[in-house]
Parts: C-alpha cells; sequence; structure tokens
C-alpha cells in the first residue's frame, strides 16, 4: 500500500538549489516518487511511497525550509505507486500568476467541508471553479461556474470581471490554486472572498455522498487519473494522445482507439503522429503478451 501526500506551503525560503540537491539524493534513497515545485514564495507538491518513508520527508522539508506546519496537507492511500518517478522543480512561482504572495494569506477566508453545503445553497453565492476546462468537466460541485482557462496566469483577466459585492465562494482540487486567486480577489477590492478549505480532496474524505453536493469525480495529477469520495479510485482513463481525462462512454466512441485517440484529440492529431502513437502502442501490446513491462506501460 502507498501512501500519497499532497500538500503547499507559502513562506519565503531560499537556499533553493542546494535544497532541492538534498531532496533529490533523499527522495531516491526513499524510493518516494511524484512532483515536488519550490520556489521563493514557498512549495507545493503530491509524492508517494511507503508511509514511513513519506513521514521522514514531511519532516525533512519542514526542517530544510524552517516551518513547523504546511498550509495545507491531505493524505490518501492507493495499492499502487501513481507516479513513475521523482521530480523536484525550482520555478518563480509555485502556482503562475505573477503574483508573489508568500507572506499575505489569511486563513479566515477558509471554510470548512462540514459548512461547505450551507454556504454555497444560498442564491447570491457565486461558485467558482478555478480548476481548468477539463477539471471541470470530469466533476464539479451544482452549480459551479468554471471560467474556462487553460493557463493559470490568464485568470486575473476573468476575475476582474466578477461582481464585488457579491459573495464568492471558490475551490480547487487541494487548495492551492485558490490561495493565490483569494489574495489577487482582496489587492482588487473584494471582501466577500471565500475558499473551500483544503478543496475538493478534502471535502471528498470528508463529507459522505449521501450528504455531498459534488457531482461527478475530481481529476487528479497522476496515475490514478481520478477519485471519489473517500478518495477511492475513479473510473477515468488518461488519453495516450493528449494526456486528457477519458470517461468509459467516450471509450465507446469510434474515434478512441487506445493508446492513439480520443473523442478530444481525433480531430486535432496528425496522421504522423497518430502512426506514432499506434507503434508505441504495439510494443505495449507485445510486451503484455511476451509477459514483459514496456517502459510506456501505466502502472495500474
Amino acid at each position: 500500500m502507498f501512501v500519497i501526500f499532497g500538500f503547499y506551503k507559502f513562506k519565503t525560503i531560499k537556499l533553493l538549489k542546494k535544497n532541492k540537491l538534498i531532496l533529490e539524493k533523499l527522495f531516491f534513497k526513499k524510493n518516494v516518487k511524484g512532483l515536488l515545485i519550490i520556489s521563493k514564495e514557498g512549495l507545493n507538491g503530491t509524492i508517494s511511497g511507503k508511509i514511513k518513508n513519506i513521514s521522514l520527508i514531511s519532516k525533512k522539508i519542514k526542517s530544510l525550509f524552517d516551518f513547523t506546519n504546511f498550509d495545507n496537507e491531505n493524505f490518501s492511500k492507493c495499492k499502487f505507486q501513481p507516479f513513475h518517478k521523482s521530480k523536484i522543480k525550482i520555478k518563480n512561482e509555485v502556482v503562475p500568476m505573477g503574483l508573489n504572495i508568500s507572506s499575505k494569506i489569511k486563513k479566515k477566508n477558509h471554510i470548512e467541508p462540514s459548512k461547505w453545503n450551507n454556504f454555497i445553497k444560498d442564491k447570491n453565492t457565486f461558485i467558482l471553479d478555478v480548476r481548468k476546462p477539463f477539471e471541470y468537466e470530469v466533476g464539479s460541485f451544482k452549480k459551479a461556474v468554471n471560467p474556462k482557462v487553460n493557463h493559470f496566469r490568464e485568470f486575473p483577466k476573468y476575475l476582474n470581471n466578477l461582481d464585488k459585492k457579491r459573495p464568492v465562494a471558490m475551490f480547487c482540487t487541494g487548495g492551492i490554486r485558490c490561495e493565490k486567486a483569494s489574495v489577487y480577489l482582496n489587492q482588487k477590492g473584494f471582501k466577500n472572498v471565500f475558499q473551500l478549505k483544503g478543496g475538493i480532496l478534502n471535502y471528498l474524505k470528508k463529507i459522505k455522498k449521501k450528504n455531498s453536493l459534488w457531482r461527478g469525480e475530481c481529476f487528479v495529477f497522476d496515475n490514478r487519473v481520478s477519485v471519489k469520495h473517500d478518495l477511492v479510485l475513479g473510473s477515468y482513463f488518461i488519453c495516450s494522445g493528449c494526456r486528457k481525462p477519458v470517461s468509459s462512454k467516450d471509450k465507446k466512441s469510434k474515434m478512441y482507439e487506445e493508446g492513439v485517440t480520443c473523442p478530444r484529440c481525433y480531430d486535432t492529431l496528425t496522421n504522423s503522429q497518430k502512426t506514432r502513437f499506434r507503434m508505441r502502442q504495439k510494443q505495449i501490446s507485445l510486451a503484455k503478451l511476451a509477459g514483459k513491462k514496456h517502459k510506456f506501460q501505466k502502472e495500474f
């Protein structure tokens, strides 16, 4: 059993290159995989491994960057390793928005999952899903609006058009994108901006399905692809052509070809790309027949 640990921390941090090397060695030694982004404004990561190794790395990160607690953390379990490799990247921002917020977070606007339902049931509340369109299509809250922004750096253009007098209830997968968006809105004079504490994952973990206002599943950026209530494995797959989620219904389409295309990318991929993807899928199929694992084969 693998533990998946999602976390973020907004804090001014230094010695990025030095600490990156230290963590890379530790990740390799403890066989922990996943992605960790570090920047001068803080860090954001989702990593997976055995629980004792995840605990060790969590303590090491806090020690290296000199803080006691993460702004948010989320644990779940998985029968397989949901990441192929470990990556630690140094970025200008943990979430690209052209805004540094390391010392400007306000926790008073965080709404616990237990109180979220009543808050978004208010007809005057504007429910904002700040994730990308393909994530929204996999699942979202009832009556939530998605701005259909593919790059978060473009998000401020949409936010500028919101009604400043109307309460805004924002949510995203784990909460970090909302942190940046809420700070931006506060700077623009918005007084009633709130966010779901811990994001969708925290909500699905704590709210029972029978009491839930969530519809569908939640896309996650690892080989689980999507999760349901209690963070159990979802029903979606990843299209090898466009790297977007594919439902069971999509797989029945004439435009779906395993390892090649789905209805989303069937008309956008070139013939040469489709040919290359077919060759890759053939190699995977031959490896399976031989009882071997091909390097492109997913770990499910």
